[in-house]
C-alpha cells in the first residue's frame, strides 16, 4: 500500500527543486505558482495546500538548499582577514543581478507580510548572522575584540551598511567598500594599541 507521507515528502521535495530551478531560469517578478506546479508535476492546489503564496515556497526553496550548507566563518586566528574573506563574499553575493533580483523581490514581500518577514529573518538570515557572531565571539575571547563589545551590535555594524547601499542602490558594491567596512568596523570594536601586519590584518598588542 503506497505511503501517503512518503507521496507527499517527494512532492514536496519536487516543488522546491521546481522553484530553484525556475529560479535560476526565470526573473522572481516573472515566476508563478502555476509554473512551479507544472515543473513539479503537480497540481496547483497541492502548493497552496502547504503554502500560503509564491513568497512562501521560494523561502522554503532557499532554507532546503541551505539546510546541508556549513555556515561556520573561516578562523584563521586573525579576525581582520577572516571578516574581510566573509565581507567580500557577501557583497559578491548581493553585486550578483540574478541573487540581488531575488533578495529585492523577496524584500518586497516581506514589507507587506510580517509573519513572511519574521520566517525570512528567523529560518534564512539568523542562522547566518550567528555564524558571524561566533566567529566574532571567538575572536574577543583571543583579545582581538575589546571584551565590552555588544557583539550582535557589532553584526549590524558590519552588515547594515552594506545592505543600506545595496537597498538603496547609494554606490558599487565592490571589494574595497567590504574592506572598508571592515576596517571601520575593526577601528570601533578592535582592542586599541593594534597594529598593522604588511597584509592590513591587525595584530593585538599584549598589554601589560
Amino acid at each position: 500500500m503506497p505511503d501517503p507521507a512518503r507521496r507527499n515528502d517527494r512532492s514536496r521535495l519536487a516543488i522546491l527543486d521546481a522553484a530553484r530551478q525556475l529560479l535560476a531560469e526565470t526573473r522572481y517578478a516573472d515566476l508563478t505558482i502555476e509554473a512551479i506546479a507544472a515543473r513539479a508535476g503537480v497540481g496547483k492546489q497541492t502548493i497552496y495546500r502547504w503554502w500560503r503564496g509564491k513568497g512562501a515556497v521560494i523561502l522554503d526553496a532557499l532554507v532546503d538548499a541551505a539546510a546541508n550548507a556549513d555556515l561556520a566563518l573561516p578562523d584563521t586566528g586573525d579576525l581582520h582577514t577572516d571578516l574581510r574573506a566573509v565581507m567580500r563574499a557577501t557583497v559578491a553575493e548581493f553585486a550578483d543581478p540574478r541573487l540581488s533580483a531575488t533578495t529585492r523581490a523577496l524584500t518586497i514581500e516581506t514589507l507587506a507580510d510580517d509573519d513572511l518577514a519574521g520566517q525570512v529573518r528567523d529560518r534564512l538570515l539568523r542562522p547566518q548572522l550567528d555564524a558571524v557572531q561566533d566567529r566574532l565571539r571567538s575572536g574577543q575571547a583571543a583579545g582581538q575584540i575589546r571584551a565590552d563589545v555588544d557583539l550582535g551590535q557589532a553584526v549590524e555594524l558590519l552588515f547594515g551598511p552594506l545592505y543600506h547601499r545595496w537597498l538603496l542602490r547609494t554606490g558599487p558594491l565592490t571589494d574595497a567598500y567590504a574592506d572598508g567596512i571592515v576596517e571601520l568596523a575593526m577601528t570601533a570594536i578592535g582592542q586599541p594599541g593594534g597594529t598593522e601586519t604588511p597584509g592590513g590584518s591587525s595584530i593585538v598588542k599584549t598589554v601589560p
